[in-house]
């Protein structure tokens, strides 16, 4: 039961994504920056493939492979989810977090064919590629399900 919790957390973090992309693209035009600080702009962009643009350039067919792994790994996070949520709510939090990125992105990937990114980050000439608040979900959560793991690995090794 309390799996559930954390599937609305998800939703809401999906829900978030959507609504800052929906803002992005009604705020901002296609690939002109708009400086925040001097190592953080919002630039509107496209991305075909998955991360870092891997498989970008593809004819079309990656957006279904995409989306069905997607899908595949959304699945294996909400019964993964219902496992844990009563006993351990950090790594609840963490695959809540990640679920909510895969949703967002999917939802772009299926509703326009590509997934919207906005925020970038730049310093002294480096660029790292766009990325959107499923991508932070994404991150968070994988940081903190690693961060888990390897607390717990390196405890057991002091057993």
């Amino acid at each position: 039961m309390g799996y559930r919790r954390w599937l609305l957390v998800a939703a809401g973090g999906a829900g978030l994504d959507q609504l800052t992309k929906l803002w992005a693209q009604s705020a901002l035009s296609a690939y002109d920056s708009l400086e925040l600080l001097p190592v953080l702009s919002l630039t509107l962009g496209y991305n075909t493939g998955a991360a870092f643009s891997l498989l970008g350039g593809a004819e079309g067919w990656q957006r279904w492979l995409l989306a069905a792994v997607a899908v595949g790994v959304s699945a294996y996070l909400v019964h993964w989810l219902r496992q844990v949520a009563d006993q351990r709510p950090w790594l609840a939090l963490g695959l809540a977090l990640i679920l909510a990125g895969a949703a967002g992105n999917l939802i772009d990937r299926l509703r326009l064919g590509h997934v919207v990114d906005f925020i970038h980050l730049h310093y002294a000439g480096f660029h790292w590629p766009i990325f959107n608040v499923a991508d932070i979900g994404i991150t968070l959560g994988a940081g903190l399900v690693i961060g888990i793991y390897l607390l717990a690995s390196t405890s057991n090794d002091r057993a």
